[in-house]
């Protein structure tokens, strides 16, 4: 018999809580190891190491599956997993440059802000109904991100907020593009069709903006990878037995790893004011995540 717990009227395995935390354990390690590297090289060169390093476990992942790799290259859907691809692949750029300019803890909560930015833009883009809860709880989180920024306020540089924003905004731009990719595409094919279109893309901006990188950032660069393609397995597996929603809460924890890699590693605090604005994103995005099932966190 599984273990379960109670969760919104039926069972959630704790399997499925175990791999979700797992999950965003390693979510917080690429981002602890992202501004590790972040800090001295351009965050292309570091997207695309992300990206580079990814692509072998994730085809690793497509081998090792029911389907055979070129089923599943067979029925892709082009259009679909390229529009996914690259808004993520924005979303991760965005993401990895503004690290050096914020707080971990902070920049995580203000990146999982994407939900809220589904909310909104879900009514122009997929033809979805607002909610007057879905309205409320937007407004909510978005007052949150104006407590992490504080306009007028202690941001001293306002390129790291304005990447961390722009992160957000792509984030949600790709969550709503998962919806228009065809179900013959699955988690697997789309995690490896996002790291090759990545490394691809990357590669092409690296005569622009490159440092050639130490052997130890070259290690630190392939764990990270290695870390963002576990966690995508490891979250698949969790939502494959679970409801997304109830797993909402979970979702987070990355963003108390990430407060805590801050603190021990930069010696990076969290003030008040923000830290009431992580507590505000948070609550809101669970509770638009626990009534739209969204599929939640920056996919790293």
């Amino acid at each position: 018999m599984t273990t379960s717990i109670a969760a919104r009227g039926g069972q959630l395995p704790l399997a499925s809580i175990g791999c979700v935390l797992a999950s965003m354990f390693c979510f917080a390690i690429v981002d602890a190891l992202a501004k590790a590297v972040a800090l001295h090289y351009p965050a292309n060169e570091v997207t695309f190491f992300r990206m580079l390093f990814g692509v072998v476990p994730a085809f690793a992942m497509c081998c090792a599956g029911k389907r055979s790799f070129a089923d599943r290259m067979r029925t892709l859907d082009l259009k679909g997993q390229t529009g996914r691809a690259l808004t993520l692949l924005c979303a991760s750029g965005c993401f990895f440059a503004g690290l050096p300019y914020i707080p971990l803890g902070e920049a995580v909560a203000i990146a999982y802000s994407e939900t809220l930015i589904v909310v909104a833009l879900a009514p122009l883009i997929l033809r979805e109904k607002m909610t007057a809860r879905g309205a409320c709880a937007a407004f909510v989180g978005f007052a949150g991100v104006l407590l992490i920024v504080r306009p007028g306020g202690g941001q001293t540089n306002w390129l790291g907020p304005l990447l961390l924003i722009g992160c957000a905004l792509f984030g949600a731009l790709s969550i709503m593009q998962i919806k228009r990719i065809r179900a013959t595409d699955d988690s697997r094919t789309t995690v490896l069709f996002f790291s090759a279109v990545g490394a691809i893309v990357t590669a092409c901006t690296l005569p622009f903006a490159w440092k050639t990188p130490t052997l130890d950032a070259l290690v630190i660069m392939a764990l990270l990878g290695a870390f963002a393609t576990a966690g995508q397995l490891l979250m698949t597996v969790a939502y494959r037995r679970a409801d997304a929603g109830a797993l909402a809460p979970f979702n987070y924890t990355s963003i108390a790893w990430a407060a805590l890699f801050g603190y021990t590693v930069w010696e990076e605090t969290i003030e008040p004011l923000p830290l009431a604005g992580i507590a505000l994103i948070v609550g809101s995005a669970m509770a638009v995540a626990w009534q739209r099932k969204l599929p939640e966190g920056p996919n790293a």
